[in-house]
């Protein structure tokens, strides 16, 4: 039998599920001999779904609080939820100690925040030296006690430079940070694509091959604001990606336009038409604005009152690179999507100087950690 190696996510938002797929597909693809499993987080600590709010991503914590009116500032939210955590911390070891001993792995990977302090402790209980790799899908930790946690005999791969400084300054061993060249995306959105395929995918969705083209994605359920965003770029030529919100499409397909307007639900062709467009729009989510900068989009997004705090440093960064603009309100977004095509030649430039290979350089990182823990043990033996 392989390596054993259990790759802890949420299904839930955050993109947490997105990335463990993508490593998975990723650690097969490079020929490695493991034999890898998903942990679905959630499943495991609630499988009655009493404390199903508890075991949410903290994006999905916090709009199941903001939907009932009970947000005291996304800020405190992250506070509450944490101490939750802290407060059924001896729960949680005992329920994950009883998995460790089932799945007997030689390798645990967590791509989730807030948990870690719990999963490792467990492991440790159980599997005195299993090494412990927490892999960043944010582009920086927001302390304490999200992603980094300080005093854990685990290892860390942070996709900025941010994030390695954040972890060095946490006070974790160099040897243990690892520096990948950004976010885990699909190994799909590496696929080459023809010169032609642009022209094509538009030409199948209606819309003029050679009008700047906006794509407007707000993960799988999509947004209300999309239906602002639509109005206010009606002279915009448009690729509005609503996911499983049926409803909004239907609102969005009723909206009067000037430019044309391509509207669609799920679908799992999300490279294919970021391809198809030259700029995005959405919010500063990790995933999505890895997945449309990889493929040469520069980004619109809003920071506000409602961004979420892991979410803030990743808009400092797009200013920061030239990578796109980022807007107080989509109130503002015609100007500047205005501006940004102007300027599309330039933006693309800097764009493109981005060199994300994570899903394809984690594989070999976490090899390197399997083989010097192997070699530790024989040389405590």
């Amino acid at each position: 039998m392989g390596t054993r190696v259990d790759l802890v996510y949420f299904n839930a938002g955050g993109g947490h599920r997105a990335s463990a797929l993508a490593l998975q597909q990723a650690i097969g693809a490079a020929g490695l001999d493991w034999d890898v499993r998903l942990v679905n987080l959630t499943e495991l600590l609630d499988p009655n779904g009493r404390l199903r709010r508890l075991a949410f991503s903290p994006e999905d914590y916090y709009n199941a609080r903001l939907a009932h009116g009970l947000t005291l500032g996304l800020r405190a939210e992250l506070r509450v939820l944490q101490a939750l955590i802290a407060l059924l911390h001896p729960t949680l070891v005992r329920a994950l100690r009883a998995h460790w001993r089932r799945s007997a792995p030689d390798l645990v990977v967590s791509l989730i925040p807030n948990f870690n302090r719990a999963l490792h402790a467990s492991l440790r209980e159980v599997h005195a030296h299993v090494p412990y790799v927490t892999v960043l899908t944010d582009l920086a930790d927001h302390p304490p006690h999200f992603w980094i946690e300080p005093g854990l005999d685990q290892h860390l791969v942070c996709g900025t430079p941010q994030a390695v400084r954040q972890a060095l300054a946490a006070g974790c061993a160099p040897q243990r940070v690892h520096a990948s060249s950004g976010m885990i995306i699909r190994p799909d959105f590496y696929a080459p694509a023809a010169a032609s395929a642009r022209a094509a995918r538009r030409a199948e969705l209606g819309l003029d091959a050679d009008a700047p083209t906006a794509v407007v994605m707000f993960g799988g359920h999509g947004s209300r604001s999309m239906v602002g965003i639509a109005e206010r770029l009606s002279s915009h030529q448009q690729i509005l990606l609503c996911g499983h919100n049926a409803a909004l499409r239907e609102r969005l397909l009723a909206l009067p336009g000037g430019a044309p307007r391509a509207v669609l639900g799920f679908t799992a062709d999300v490279a294919g038409l970021l391809r198809a467009g030259d700029y995005f729009v959405g919010k500063p989510g990790p995933g999505a604005l890895s997945e449309a900068l990889h493929l040469g989009l520069p980004v619109i997004v809003t920071r506000n009152a409602w961004t979420m705090p892991q979410e803030r440093y990743n808009t400092q960064w797009i200013v920061e690179h030239g990578l796109g603009r980022v807007l107080r309100s989509f109130r503002d977004i015609e100007p500047a999507a205005r501006e940004l095509c102007a300027q599309l030649p330039a933006y693309r430039e800097r764009v493109a100087a981005l060199r994300n290979r994570a899903v394809f350089e984690v594989p070999q990182i976490l090899q390197r950690i399997v083989a010097d823990a192997a070699r530790g043990v024989r040389a405590a033996a």
